[in-house]
């Protein structure tokens, strides 16, 4: 089992700045790639972004690409993303999860993923 708490949510201006985080705990974390979803209201959770376990291979969805960063500290078990030029259409529950894989892979479909967190909730205003 790994349990995954994000953290970092809140009210921010349009062209503000947010880093969320994923502290995980269980398992080893480095065992795991990563990645984070979103879900606004009244629409179905989507991709944002994703990492493999090394770090080595990203991958962003087009609406939030050169905007967000994602990252994860192996020696701390914690991912994150840093959301810098926000616009109101972030506005979401953001979601981390965790994927055990044996290779160096990134995962863009939430099925393919194994655990899932609470979520933390990010307001963008105009």
């Amino acid at each position: 089992q790994v349990q995954l708490v994000e953290s970092g949510g809140g009210l921010v201006q349009a062209g503000g700045s947010l880093r969320l985080s994923c502290a995980a705990s269980g398992r080893i974390f480095s065992d795991y790639a990563m990645g984070w979803f979103r879900q606004a209201p009244g629409k179905e959770r989507e991709f944002v972004a994703a990492m493999s376990r090394s770090g080595g291979r990203l991958y962003y969805a087009d609406s939030v690409k050169g905007r967000f960063t994602i990252s994860r500290d192996n020696a701390k078990n914690t991912l994150y993303l840093q959301m810098n030029s926000l616009k109101p259409e972030d506005t979401a529950v953001y979601y981390c999860a965790a994927d055990r894989t044996f290779g160096d892979y990134v995962f863009l479909a939430l099925g393919e993923y194994d655990y899932l967190g609470q979520g933390t909730q990010v307001t963008v205003s105009s």
